[in-house]
C-alpha cells in the first residue's frame, strides 16, 4: 500500500513532464538550501539567489515540458522559506506590477470578446496580401504602431487571438470535421495523412508572422510614454509628458525602427533563422472558403456584434491613448461593454475568456517574488554600482549595455525600476546633473526595452506568448524564439548603442538649443524615494 502511494505521488509530482525533468527539479530544490547552510546566509544568499535566477530561466526554457508556473513556484516558495526575501518584499513588486496583472487579467480577456471582428480584419489582410514579405512588414509595422498607443501584451494578446483562430480554422478542415463540429486542436491524430506536410508549413508560416510581430511589439513600445510599463515608470520620474517622451527618445528610437524594419524585410528574403515559409495554397484555399461562408452566414444580429465591436474598439484605442484609466480598468469596460451589447449573458461564456490569460497571471506573480529576490540580495547592486563609477559618455553607454544584458535575463519593468531609481537618487544627491540624468533616463529605457527581445525573460509580451495556448500548436520553443529573435536582438541592440554614443547627446543639445524640449532646471519629485521599501 505504501508503495503503491509512493508511486502516485511520484506519477502525480509535476504530471506528464519527463523524468529527468521531475528529477532535475527535485535536485534544484535540494541544492540550494545545502549551498545556503554551507556558505551561510549573508555570503550563500547571493550565490543562492543568482542560483534561483538560473533555475528560474530554465523552467522557462523549458515551458513546453512543464508549465513554468509549477516549477517556477516551487523555486520561489523555497526562496520565502530560506528567507531570501520576505513576503513584504513580493507583496511591494506585486504592487509595482499591479497595473500589469490588471492587464492581463481584463484586458486579454476584453480582446477575447473582440476575436471576430480581429478574424475578419486580419483575414482581410492575410488573404489579399500575396507576398510573404510584404505580410511579414505590415505585420511588424502595424504592431509597432499599435506598441506605441496601446501596450504591448494587449497587443501580443490580439496576435495570439488571431493566430488561434486561424490555426483552428485550418486545422479543424485538415481533420475532414465540419465548421459546425468540435474540435480539438491541440493533437494531429485526426489529422490527415495528405495535410501533414502542409500543416507542418503553416506552423512555420504562423511563427514567422508572430515574430515578427512581437518583435514590432517592442520597435513600437520604446518610443512613447505608454508603450511600455517601465515607460510610465521612467516618464514620471523624470517628469516627462508624452511628447517630450517621444522626442527625448527619437535619437535612439527612430533609427532602431527603420533598422527593425529593414530586418525584418531582409530575414524574409534570405529564409534564414526560421524564417521565409509561405501560406500554402491548399491552406490559402481553405481560409478562403471558410471567409466566404462566414460571409454569407453573416445574419444581421452578428453584423450587428461587428459594428459594436468596431465602436468598442474605437473606444479602447482613445482610453489607451490617452491613458484615460489604467490599462485594466479600460480592459474591464471594454468586457462590460462587449458582452452588453454582442448578445452574451450567460457565466460560461464570460469564463472562457479568461482560460488564456489566468494561468500566465499567476506565473507573473510567482516571477516577481524571484524578482524580489534579486532586489532582497542585491544581485544587480554591483553592476549598477560600477556604471555609475564611469564618467562622461562612457556612463551613459554603460547604462545602456547594463540594461540591456540584465534586462534579457530578467524582467525589463523590474531592470528599468530599479535603475531608474538609483540615478532618481544620485541626482537628489547631487552626484549627477540635471541634463546627465536625462540622458541617463533615456539610456535606460531604451536598453530595457531594445536588447531585451534576447529572451522570452526580457519581455512579458514574449513570455506571454511563450506560454500561451498558440505557442505549443506552432512548436514554438523557448530556444526557437531565442534563435528566431537572434538576428533582431544584435541588429537593433548594435543600432541603439551607436545612437546612444554618437547621437542622443548631440541631439538632445540641438532640441535644448530650439527650444524643442524644455530644459528642467529644478527637479520636481515624482515619488518620495524613502517610501519603498529597502532594496
Amino acid at each position: 500500500m505504501a508503495k503503491s502511494i509512493a508511486s502516485g505521488m511520484t506519477k502525480n509530482f509535476l504530471g506528464h513532464s519527463p523524468d529527468w525533468y521531475k528529477l532535475t527539479i527535485i535536485g534544484f530544490l535540494i541544492l540550494n538550501p545545502v549551498v545556503l547552510l554551507s556558505l551561510g546566509h549573508e555570503q550563500g544568499g547571493f550565490i543562492v539567489g543568482w542560483m534561483l535566477v538560473i533555475q528560474f530561466i530554465f523552467t522557462l526554457t523549458m515551458a513546453l515540458k512543464c508549465y513554468p508556473l509549477l516549477p517556477g513556484g516551487l523555486l520561489a516558495f523555497e526562496a520565502l522559506f530560506m528567507k531570501l526575501t520576505t513576503p513584504a518584499m513580493v507583496k511591494y513588486e506585486i504592487e509595482i506590477g499591479l497595473e500589469v496583472i490588471l492587464l492581463l487579467i481584463f484586458m486579454v480577456a476584453g480582446i477575447y470578446f473582440m476575436q471576430k471582428l480581429l478574424l475578419f480584419v486580419f483575414a482581410k489582410v492575410l488573404l489579399n496580401v500575396k507576398s510573404k514579405i510584404l505580410l511579414s512588414f505590415l505585420f511588424s509595422l502595424i504592431a509597432a504602431i499599435l506598441s506605441a498607443f496601446l501596450d504591448a501584451l494587449t497587443v501580443t494578446a490580439v496576435i495570439i487571438t488571431i493566430a488561434v483562430a486561424f490555426y483552428g480554422i485550418y486545422h479543424k478542415a485538415a481533420s475532414g470535421k465540419p465548421d459546425h463540429h468540435e474540435h480539438d486542436h491541440s493533437t494531429d491524430h485526426e489529422v490527415d495523412e495528405l495535410h501533414r506536410t502542409d500543416l507542418d508549413q503553416f506552423r512555420a508560416f504562423l511563427r514567422s508572422l508572430m515574430m515578427h510581430a512581437l518583435v514590432g511589439t517592442a520597435l513600437g513600445g520604446v518610443c512613447t510614454l505608454v508603450g511600455e510599463p517601465q515607460n510610465v515608470i521612467i516618464g514620471e520620474r523624470a517628469g516627462w509628458d508624452f511628447i517630450e517622451f517621444f522626442l527625448r527618445m527619437a535619437p535612439i528610437t527612430i533609427p532602431v525602427l527603420i533598422i527593425g524594419l529593414t530586418t525584418c524585410v531582409i530575414l524574409e528574403k534570405t529564409r534564414i533563422f526560421g524564417y521565409g515559409a509561405k501560406l500554402p495554397e491548399k491552406v490559402r484555399h481553405i481560409l478562403e472558403e471558410f471567409e466566404k461562408e462566414t460571409s454569407a452566414k453573416r445574419d444581421y444580429r452578428e453584423k450587428a456584434s461587428l459594428i459594436a465591436q468596431v465602436i468598442v474598439a474605437i473606444w479602447l484605442v482613445i482610453g489607451l491613448m490617452f491613458h484615460l484609466a489604467a490599462v485594466g480598468l479600460i480592459g474591464l469596460s471594454v468586457i462590460v461593454l462587449l458582452t452588453a451589447f454582442t448578445g452574451i449573458s450567460e457565466e460560461n461564456q464570460i469564463g472562457k475568456a479568461f482560460e488564456e490569460a489566468l494561468p500566465f497571471t499567476a506565473l507573473l506573480v510567482v516571477f516577481f517574488a524571484i524578482v524580489a529576490v534579486i532586489a532582497q540580495q542585491d544581485l544587480f547592486g554591483g553592476v549598477i554600482r560600477h556604471v555609475l563609477s564611469l564618467e562622461g559618455s562612457e556612463r551613459i553607454a554603460g547604462f545602456y549595455i547594463a540594461n540591456g544584458i540584465l534586462s534579457a535575463i530578467s524582467d525589463n519593468v523590474f531592470v528599468g525600476t530599479v535603475y531608474i531609481s538609483e540615478i532618481q537618487k544620485a541626482l537628489v544627491a547631487g552626484v549627477i546633473e540635471r541634463d546627465v540624468f536625462d540622458l541617463m533616463a533615456v539610456a535606460i529605457n531604451t536598453g530595457t526595452n531594445i536588447p531585451s527581445v534576447a529572451t522570452p525573460n526580457g519581455q512579458a509580451a514574449f513570455l506571454f506568448l511563450l506560454t500561451s495556448a498558440i505557442a505549443p500548436l506552432i512548436r514554438l520553443s523557448y530556444m526557437r524564439m531565442v534563435i528566431m529573435a537572434l538576428p533582431y536582438t544584435i541588429i537593433m541592440s548594435i543600432t541603439g548603442f551607436i545612437a546612444v554614443v554618437t547621437v542622443l547627446e548631440p541631439a538632445t543639445q540641438y532640441m535644448y538649443d530650439n527650444h524643442m524640449i524644455e530644459h528642467h532646471s529644478v527637479y520636481e519629485m515624482k515619488q518620495d524615494t524613502n517610501s519603498t521599501p529597502s532594496h
